[in-house]
């Protein structure tokens, strides 16, 4: 396999690039963390050492879906104000820009972040665009913001967070999003929650075929009405659900870094990213939660080339597919299309 070396690390920091999958929750800055530890008095470690282990994924730990999940249930403890929901919003879309984010699309879970203190989801979802729409200007990028329902959520609360989605369209959100864990929680119950958002314009991703196998990626297109699918990593184990994506050009959201930090795939040389590009997928490469696994996109396309032997080319090919993936309209969507083909070629 191919191995990074110092000018090739150089040429993909100054890559422009598109993450159409990281969320806001798994984007926590570690210091950020520690800093509300201390403030807030809150039950967790308050130096950065110790506090690693527990809202990140770590070497020698068993690679589990649950295991990955369970970082996520101190990360919760930190959604306690305006001003730090803000702040996460902004410190997250900063990283992004630092690391050659040209668009960036990040989704967010208002049930999540109202938890702690009960916040109104409206109020929540307010917070957030107005942070994101203020660093995405003081940036240089664009944002587009995705709202997250986890598959254990009441319906009602869907049906909320659909709604108030759909109101805030000229807010900056794009999509609607269902994740949670595929296995224990079915998306049937969501669909008709996801058929309504879809006639009002928001963009619709289904996390599927992670965890669980291809059938999830075919419910995800034809009952879901999936634009895009996060991850689908799974969707090669059948082949008339690979023609199925194929024919429709379905966009898959990939991200190496979780999905072996979840034990979706054990080692890196073994992820499908390069057979699902060669079976002729829309393929992307994304983030997730940069936080959780202490990444970003510049170190995505290097384990990409170091373990997968993707060449930079191939890189620039799934930097220009994010944005032909992206949720916004045909003109913008050809506009960033051509600037990022543009600053691409200068790029050797």
């Amino acid at each position: 396999m191919a191995v990074t070396t110092s000018s090739l690390r150089q040429a993909l920091r100054r890559l422009p690039k598109v993450d159409l999958h990281r969320h806001l929750e798994g984007s926590l800055r570690l210091s950020t963390m520690a800093e509300l530890v201390r403030s807030e008095g809150l039950e967790l470690p308050a130096d950065e050492a110790s506090l690693r282990p527990r809202v990140q994924a770590m070497p020698g730990e068993e690679r589990t879906a649950l295991g990955f999940l369970s970082k996520f249930e101190p990360l919760r403890q930190f959604y306690r104000s305006p001003e730090t929901i803000a702040r996460l919003t902004r410190e997250a879309i900063e990283d992004a820009a630092a690391d050659g984010v040209r668009y960036l699309e990040i989704r967010f879970t208002p049930a999540a972040l109202a938890r702690a203190r009960h916040y109104p989801l409206a109020e929540v979802m307010d917070w957030v665009c107005e942070a994101a729409t203020q660093e995405a200007g003081l940036r240089g990028l664009k944002v587009g913001l995705i709202a997250s329902i986890n598959r254990h959520e009441p319906l009602e609360v869907a049906e909320e967070v659909a709604r108030r989605s759909a109101e805030r369209r000229l807010r900056g959100i794009v999509g609607l999003d269902l994740a949670g864990n595929e296995i224990k929680f079915q998306a049937d119950p969501f669909s008709p929650i996801f058929a309504t958002a879809k006639q009002e314009g928001l963009g619709i991703t289904v996390h599927a075929g992670e965890w669980s196998g291809p059938e999830a990626v075919r419910h995800a297109l034809e009952v879901m009405g999936a634009d895009r699918v996060g991850h689908g990593v799974r969707v090669l184990e059948d082949a008339k659900v690979t023609a199925l994506a194929r024919e429709r050009r379905t966009v898959f959201e990939v991200c190496l870094s979780s999905n072996l930090h979840s034990g979706v795939v054990r080692r890196a040389d073994e992820h499908p990213l390069p057979s699902m590009i060669e079976a002729g997928l829309q393929v992307t490469l994304n983030t997730d939660d940069p936080g959780v696994s202490d990444t970003c996109l510049t170190e995505e396309y290097a384990l990409a080339i170091d373990a997968l032997g993707l060449s930079l080319e191939s890189l620039k090919g799934l930097i220009l597919a994010g944005a032909q993936g992206a949720f916004l309209p045909p003109k913008e969507k050809a506009s960033l299309e051509a600037d990022l083909q543009a600053e691409l070629l200068r790029i050797p």
